[in-house]
């Protein structure tokens, strides 16, 4: 089993302003970093190395990221303990807007599968209805629901 994890932020203002340059000035390394780090297994794109371009929600200010990876340590890893993309974890409030409801949610998934946006919305709303399970948890609670 592998671990698919979606996160979802809502800008502070569209991807072309001002505002958001620092943040897209970021992308390319960061995700060079992800593609390249120890349990790292595949992401979602667009037609470009990014996923800026990939909506889940009527929104366009909501961005998406989707990953899998070999376990919840690996993710972990990269999250926290990689320097540019915990850096850049440092200064989200200056480009996405906080939220009550849960932005980030994991999954089991078969090795070699690769999650739909339509699954990992639904695993979302999962998650933002019934709370951490089996089915759908927290990165905070992976470790509890993650059996490879």
């Amino acid at each position: 089993m592998n671990l698919a994890q979606l996160n979802v932020a809502k800008m502070v203002a569209p991807l072309e302003s001002p505002s958001m340059a620092d943040f897209v000035a970021r992308l390319e390394t960061v995700n060079a970093r992800a593609d390249s780090a120890p349990g790292f297994i595949w992401r979602l794109r667009d037609e470009g190395a990014g996923a800026t371009s990939v909506r889940i929600f009527d929104d366009d200010l909501f961005l998406v990221n989707m990953s899998v990876w070999q376990s919840p340590e690996a993710l972990n890893n990269f999250v926290y303990k990689q320097s540019d993309h915990s850096e850049a974890l440092r200064k989200r409030r200056e480009w996405f807007d906080s939220s009550n409801e849960a932005m980030v949610v994991c999954w089991m998934i078969p090795e070699g599968h690769h999650p739909s946006l339509e699954e990992a919305r639904n695993k979302l709303i999962l998650l933002r209805e019934i709370g951490s399970s089996k089915e759908a948890f927290s990165l905070k609670t992976a470790s509890e629901f993650f059996k490879p």
